[in-house]
Order: structure tokens, then sequence, then C-alpha cells
């Protein structure tokens, strides 16, 4: 794992729990709704660090006898509990205060003390939303951000950079609610201020469960990797064909390759097992991701009278 990586979310919890600590010395300051739900977002985002951290340790865990494969799987589970958490306590508890106000409106002291902690905040948070985008934008080479994530198999980095993001337009409608509630005098202003921090928080959880959840399942590696191993088995000159080729990704850098490839009829069995080697070899040079590769000599009817079997299921 990528100890930038490391640094963005260890950054992402200081500056968090320092964000969380004012904003809610200044909800209580003032008494603005839009401040606790501040509070309520920092402080989830911070649990949230801790959970990642406890992710990417657990899925460096070497593998076992219960778990051959190791552990690496365990970062998108833990990446998927951090979006049920944005969710359930991040947007149920902003939305909660949001209505609360609303029906219980209570007039803003001191609001300057909002206005200081969140200019505050914005700068923290800005610095480590900087540090995520720029690892982001190191590992996604020639990719669109949108095409990094969604192709991304370091679910633990778009997190941090999705909160972040999430957090900073969280302050901006913050401010505006506490601005346009001191303005004009009313407190319903700040009470839909937090309802809106509800809905960002709400939407970020379900975009961020939508791309770990493929990852938890079983996602294959990218097109070009398949490709490439295809190629591979193909410039062996006893190979005649490659049936299929299938991956699986169990974990950010933990690739399983399962390949099917028919060889020449007439080559011995000692070429066999000598090309079979050298293909392992060749595959996991190329993929460094890639760490256990299965190769099963088949011919292509037998390939085909399965897959049509197993159409027919």
């Amino acid at each position: 794992m990528s100890s930038g990586t490391r640094k963005v979310i260890i950054a992402a919890f200081f500056g968090n729990l320092l964000i969380a600590i004012t904003k809610f010395g200044a909800a209580l300051i003032t008494g603005s709704s839009a401040m606790v739900s501040e509070g309520i977002h920092s402080v989830v985002d911070t649990g949230n660090q801790v959970l990642l951290l406890y992710g990417l340790k657990r899925a460096q865990k070497p593998a076992d006898e219960n778990f051959p494969f190791g552990h690496g799987k365990e970062i998108y589970f833990w990446s998927f509990i951090v979006a049920i958490l944005i969710f359930a306590a991040g947007a149920g508890i902003s939305a909660y205060e949001g209505v609360h106000h609303l029906l219980h409106p209570r007039p803003m002291v001191r609001p300057f003390v909002n206005y200081i902690v969140l200019a505050f905040a914005m700068v923290f948070e800005g610095i480590a939303w900087m540090m995520a985008r720029r690892e982001l934008a190191r590992s996604k080479g020639d990719l669109s951000y949108i095409q990094a994530v969604r192709r991304g198999k370091n679910p633990s980095l778009f997190v941090v950079f999705f909160e972040d993001s999430a957090a900073m337009l969280g302050i901006a409608v913050a401010f505006t609610g506490i601005l346009l509630g001191h303005i004009t005098g009313k407190t319903y202003y700040d009470g839909a201020a937090s309802i809106v921090i509800a809905l960002i928080l709400a939407g970020t959880a379900i975009w961020l469960a939508c791309e770990t959840k493929s990852l938890l399942i079983g996602e294959s590696a990218d097109n070009e990797t398949v490709e490439n191993i295809r190629k591979l088995a193909l410039s062996f000159s006893g190979i005649q064909s490659v049936n299929e080729v299938l991956t699986l990704h169990m974990g950010p850098e933990f690739i399983l390759v399962n390949m099917s490839v028919d060889f020449d009829d007439n080559i011995p069995a000692g070429d066999v097992e000598r090309i079979l080697g050298e293909l392992d070899r060749e595959i996991k040079a190329a993929h460094p991701d890639v760490k256990r590769v299965f190769i099963e000599p088949e011919p292509v009817d037998k390939t085909i009278g399965r897959q049509k079997t197993g159409e027919g299921q």
C-alpha cells in the first residue's frame, strides 16, 4: 500500500479532529444548527479515517490457512462501512438537526464566531483536500478524475478525496446559511443549511457505496491488463489459442488470474510444463499486482461446451 495514501488519511484524521472540536465549540456559543451539522460531519469523517487506517492494516495481513489469498479485501469492506456511516450518522443526524431547528427555531448569537471557525475549517480542509488530490493525481496517470475513481482499485484514497470535497462544500453551505440568517434575521436559513448539508452527505455516501460495492463483490482487472495477459500467452509457439482469461481483485495490489489455453496437440508434456512456468513468470513480471496465476490446458471445443452448459442453467 502506498505510504502517500496512509499520510493522506492520517492528515485528514488530525485535521477533522481539530475542526470538529472548534465547530462544536462555535455551535455551543452561537446556537447555530448549521454548525452542529458541520461538527457532526467532522466527527463522522474523523471516525472514518480510523476505520480506513484499520482496514489498511488488516489488508496487509499475510495469507493463512483460512484466507489463502490474503486479507486484501478488508479495505473494501471497511470503505463500504465508511459509506454507510456517512449516510446513517452524518446525513441522518444532520437532517434531524435541521428539521428540529426549523420546527423549534432559536436565535443565533455572536455569529462572527461561526465565520472565524468556518474560515479556519476551510483552510484545514483545503490542505487535506489538496493532499488527497495530489495523491489521486499521481496514481491516476492519464485518466480523468471520474475515470480514476471508477477504475481505481484502492478505495481508501478516493474515499478521503470525496469526504474532503463534501466537507468543503458543506462549509460553503453552512457559511451561506449563517450569513443569510445573520443578514435577514430569519432563523430558518440556518436550519435549511443543515438539511442541505445532510443531502450533500447522503449523495456522497451513495456514490461511495456504489463505487466500493463492485470491489467488495469481486471486480476484474482492467481490460488493458486482461488483453495484455492474453497477448503474452499467444506469444508462445506451443499455445494455439486462449479460451478465456478470468481475473479478480483480491485487494488493491493483488490480482488473481485464472486462464484456459489450448496447447498444440503434438508438443510433449515436458514442453507444456516449461511453457506454463515461463508464462507464469512473464505475466507476473509485466503486471506486478498479479500475485497468483492458474493456467488450465483445455481444448477450445470443451470450453465452448462448458460455457453453453453454464448458460443453460
